[in-house]
């Protein structure tokens, strides 16, 4: 039986920066339609706007009502914004957030009643967007308010290759990260991350780095015991559940080194000690993707780009990566829940006749 096509949602983003330049070209390669069926959640007109703008390639799209129409070999446009909306390149305007939001809307609320399976959007401006229904730092908190039920956390990872960054703490200001850093909090980020490599990316037994919050990890209680009174001590806890999990590195060293080669996964204690050094190394193919929710979501690693947008010179590589992956971890995630459904249970008798069972079917990361 032939394998059903992967239908991909896609948020047009920020209007007025580089989201439609990036989707456009992405998808102007036949060769994507054929891979999955992309549904663009958005604006033909706006589209089209950019589309001339930037003289850009032309792409057919085809305008649905509802995601259960999208046809395989084609690229699909559900319109959920007002004809009307302005587009002002490289501006932050009100109009601007307003048509971000409802088609991040639209396709949250398709993405939920399995219309779509899984997720990619295009950048964001984390201010205009805010609203009464959007009141978070960006969509990492949003997925999580939707998808998190029974406590489910998300878990930002930005990845290329097998570079993945994990982070304890996401958007938080910097003078208020040490007081986020708790021991429960990274045991939970830490098993969050374990799972997902497992689950997501298949990888048996993974290992993972954490880095240290101190230079030079603290320096044995000289310039910090965070080191030694949370981090340390969350090492071993998740070890106990059984996580991999080493360190904690100095980041300067642990990324001047090279030493994330030997590693699944590093886990960064706050956004800009994971995320600098991440897009020094892959800025322009890097991907976000949110893990630990029910659903995939994927993005590009970059932002609006007001300051290029326009100008037919962004790069689409790091959102066609973005596509790439939300298509592969879709893929593991299935293989994943059919290699564990009912498992054969492991049951051990005791020789001296009582038949006492013992269950060993048990995740060690559950």
């Amino acid at each position: 039986m032939e394998e059903r096509l992967i239908k991909v949602g896609i948020t047009h983003g920020d209007i007025n920066g580089i989201g439609y330049e990036v989707i456009l070209k992405t998808l102007s390669d036949a060769r994507i339609a054929e891979l999955c069926t992309p549904v663009i959640y958005g604006s033909s007109k706006i589209a089209a706007y950019h589309r001339k703008a930037l003289e850009l390639p032309a792409v057919n799209l085809s305008i649905i009502a509802q995601a259960e129409d999208a046809g395989a070999n084609r690229v699909n446009m559900i319109n959920c914004v007002d004809d009307e909306t302005k587009v002002e390149l490289c501006q932050s305007t009100t109009a601007a957030g307003a048509a971000a939001y409802q088609a991040l809307e639209a396709a949250v609320a398709d993405l939920k009643r399995g219309a779509v399976d899984v997720l990619v959007t295009a950048p964001i401006n984390k201010h205009n967007i805010q609203n009464e229904q959007f009141h978070f730092p960006g969509h990492t908190e949003y997925l999580e308010e939707c998808f998190g039920g029974q406590g489910k956390k998300a878990l930002m990872i930005l990845m290329k290759d097998n570079l993945r960054v994990a982070l304890v703490t996401g958007h938080v200001p910097l003078a208020q990260v040490a007081s986020k850093i708790t021991l429960e909090d990274i045991v939970s980020k830490l098993r969050i991350f374990n799972h997902s490599l497992k689950q997501d990316f298949g990888i048996v037994r993974p290992r993972i780095a954490v880095l240290s919050l101190n230079p030079h990890a603290g320096d044995s209680g000289l310039l910090g015991k965070e080191e030694e009174e949370i981090i340390v001590p969350a090492i071993r806890e998740a070890e106990k559940k059984g996580v991999m999990a080493f360190g904690p590195y100095a980041a300067d060293g642990f990324f001047g080194s090279q030493m994330y080669e030997k590693f699944d996964g590093v886990l960064a204690m706050y956004h800009d000690q994971g995320l600098a050094p991440f897009k020094t190394l892959a800025m322009e193919d890097g991907i976000n993707y949110t893990a630990g929710l029910s659903v995939v979501r994927t993005s590009p690693a970059h932002g609006t780009a007001y300051d290029i947008a326009g100008q037919n010179v962004a790069s689409e590589e790091s959102f066609r990566q973005a596509l790439y992956a939300a298509l592969d971890i879709y893929r593991n995630r299935t293989r994943y829940r059919e290699a564990t459904a009912n498992p054969l249970r492991k049951q051990y008798f005791d020789k001296g006749g009582d038949n006492e069972k013992l269950d060993l079917t048990k995740e060690e990361d559950e």
